[in-house]
This record gives C-alpha cells, sequence and structure tokens, in this order.
C-alpha cells in the first residue's frame, strides 16, 4: 500500500502570509508533528525574492509601492518570481530521506520533472530546465526553489497560468529594462503561460488534480486532503510576528546602484546584441537576454541565458565554450559571436580561468 501524505489549500493570501506558512509547516515537519505535506495556494500581487536576494536588485521598488505590489523574502532560494492571485503556487514539506538526496539540484530536477509532466498531461509539453524552471519549448511557465531546514526540506513554485508579461516587466528588474519598445516581445519570447500554451482558459482544480497525481506517481505515495492543525496555526502566528516586519524584507540590502543596464545593440540585421544586468560588486552577471536584429532569438540560445544567469564574469567564456560543447547542434550562432557580444557590452574584458591540469590562458 503507498505511503499516505496530505495535501492542503490554503486559497489566496497576503505573500508575508504565504512565507509564514511555509515557515510554519516546514518547522512542524521538521519536528515530526505532522505528515508530508502538498500546499497550494495563491498570492495577492507580489514580487517574492529568494531568500539571500536583495529587493532593490530584484524589483522596481518604486513602482511596487505606487501599484500596491507587495515586495517579500521567501525562506527558500532560486530566483525571483512575479505572483499575483493568476497564478497558481505549490509547496511539498517532506523528510530528507523522503526526498532521496541532500543535492538540492538533484530535488529540484525531482521535483520539477514531475510538474513539467503533470502539464504534459494537459497538453503542455513542459520539461525541467536547470537551475529551477519548467519551461515550455525554452519559455518558462513556472520556477521554483527550495531550501533543507534540519531533516527537513520544502521546495516550492510558481506556474503560470495567465501572465501579464507587462506587469511582470514593470515589477522585476529584468534585461529588459534597456530595450525599450523592444521589451514586451522579448520577455513574450522568455516567459509564458499554460493558457497560452494551450489556446484556452485554464481551470485551475484540473492543474491541481494533474500535479497530485503526478507527484504520487513520483514518490509511490497517495495524498488525502486534510487541514491544518493546532500546532501549525500556532506556528504561523508566530512566524507571522517576524515575516510581517520590514525588517524581514531588509535583511539582505545592497544598494540599487550596483545592478547596473547595459546593452549593446546588434551592429546589423542578423547580428547578435545582448541586454545584461551587471552587478558591480562582485562582477557577475546576473541576468542577460540576447537580441537579434531582424529576427527571433532561437530557443537554444534562450536555454544559454538561463545557463549564464548569476554567473561570474571570469567565468563566462568557460560557460559559453562549455555549452556549445555540450550542445553542438546549435547553428544559428556560434561562440565566438556570443563571447564577442558579450566583450563588447561588459565593462571589462573577459578572462578564462584556469584550473588544475589546464594552461593558463
Amino acid at each position: 500500500m503507498d505511503e499516505v501524505w496530505r495535501v492542503v489549500d490554503t486559497g489566496l493570501r497576503e505573500a508575508a502570509q504565504n512565507i509564514a506558512l511555509d515557515r510554519a509547516l516546514l518547522e512542524a515537519r521538521c519536528a515530526e508533528e505532522i505528515p508530508t505535506t502538498l500546499r497550494f495556494y495563491r498570492c495577492a500581487p507580489c514580487v517574492l525574492i529568494a531568500s539571500r536576494a536583495s529587493a532593490a536588485h530584484e524589483a522596481d521598488l518604486e513602482h511596487c509601492s505606487a501599484a500596491g505590489i507587495a515586495v517579500q523574502r521567501r525562506i527558500t532560494g532560486g530566483e525571483t518570481m512575479y505572483c499575483d492571485g493568476a497564478h497558481l503556487a505549490f509547496a511539498l514539506y517532506l523528510n530528507r530521506r523522503e526526498a532521496g538526496t541532500s543535492d538540492m539540484q538533484a530535488v529540484a530536477r525531482r521535483i520539477c520533472h514531475a510538474i513539467a509532466a503533470a502539464l504534459d498531461a494537459l497538453g503542455a509539453p513542459a520539461r525541467y530546465r536547470p537551475q529551477h524552471d519548467i519551461v515550455v519549448n525554452s519559455r518558462r511557465i513556472g520556477s521554483g526553489g527550495g531550501v533543507f531546514e534540519d531533516t527537513a526540506l520544502l521546495y516550492q513554485g510558481v506556474l503560470h497560468l495567465t501572465l501579464d508579461s507587462t506587469a511582470l516587466l514593470r515589477a522585476l528588474r529584468t534585461p529588459g529594462v534597456a530595450l525599450g519598445e523592444q521589451a514586451r516581445a522579448a520577455a513574450d519570447a522568455r516567459v509564458t503561460d499554460l493558457s497560452t500554451v494551450l489556446g484556452r482558459a485554464t481551470d485551475p482544480a484540473l492543474v491541481r488534480d494533474r500535479v497530485i497525481a503526478a507527484l504520487e506517481s513520483e514518490f509511490a505515495v497517495e495524498f488525502h486532503e486534510g487541514d491544518l492543525s493546532l500546532s501549525e496555526q500556532a506556528r504561523y502566528r508566530h512566524a507571522l510576528e517576524e515575516i510581517g516586519m520590514p525588517g524581514w524584507v531588509e535583511h539582505v540590502q545592497r544598494p540599487a546602484a550596483e545592478l547596473i543596464a547595459l546593452t549593446t545593440q546588434p551592429p546589423a540585421r542578423g547580428a547578435l546584441g545582448a541586454s545584461v544586468l551587471y552587478d558591480s560588486a562582485p562582477q557577475r552577471i546576473k541576468d542577460l537576454w540576447f537580441v537579434r536584429g531582424g529576427s527571433v532569438i532561437p530557443a537554444a540560445i534562450v536555454n544559454l541565458e538561463a545557463v549564464l544567469r548569476d554567473t561570474a564574469v571570469a567565468r563566462l567564456e568557460r560557460n559559453v565554450q562549455s555549452f556549445f560543447s555540450a550542445h553542438a547542434d546549435v547553428r544559428a550562432v556560434t561562440a565566438a559571436e556570443v563571447i564577442s557580444v558579450l566583450r563588447r557590452v561588459l565593462p571589462q574584458p573577459l578572462v578564462i580561468v584556469s584550473y588544475p591540469g589546464e594552461p593558463r590562458s
């Protein structure tokens, strides 16, 4: 007989309340007060930054304040997520032994593969893309992040059932900030939603059922509906006292000016250009979008962008070369073209890092 896990749906809540619930259920799972639990929820409009991120680097704080979009800090890692009531969020609170690994990338791969299978069952050909993306034809349709705490693990994510890419662009700091009128088209080439992929409105209850079935199959368990316990509710109220205070979001602060938007337009039709968010303090690429004069960017190059996200400048050439070595079928652009564009857009020359046994360049 399959092991029985619990599923709960906590509905639409403010971002701080959902994060406090994450804290409460993770603590309760760690203390063995509750069974492994899958939680579904929705958020009022918000930007959810990762546990170690700086809000000033992730969101347009002035716009978010004016538009009533909350900016909150998750307890998990991963990419920044824009979320509103049209998105479906999930969170799985389990024991390390049930995950079968203490490697977060292995956890992400396993859970995101299952979520992708759920979307595929609905007719959306989704797949997992490292490190925490769920994509359809290289366009992100959802993303996740996780955290270990003692014997417990939380992995959570957001699925775009319907996405307003203009709202996303205005709320987040993205490479689109340097692209002007091209920003919306560039965003739409990189993110999508389930309704667009399927060509019809999506029933959240049906998505929920498919996710449950996929996770039951992946972990060989059976989910039973349940409610929050008194112990979870008490832990939630205690967590909300801290998470609802400004200091929670401001725990990591870095000057907004350290994150610089840089762009180089394609020099000719068909040539490659790039728009980059450059973190000047540690000299790294935070995010980047390639652009191409007069034509669309191939899906493989969008996948390269994901590989180069959060990469130290000193490692860029090596990572580009590694990508093209692993993807010999990429014909639309060469590693040399990509490196040339990055050399033009960045404020200092790239350096190839030497490793033991390799010649220094």
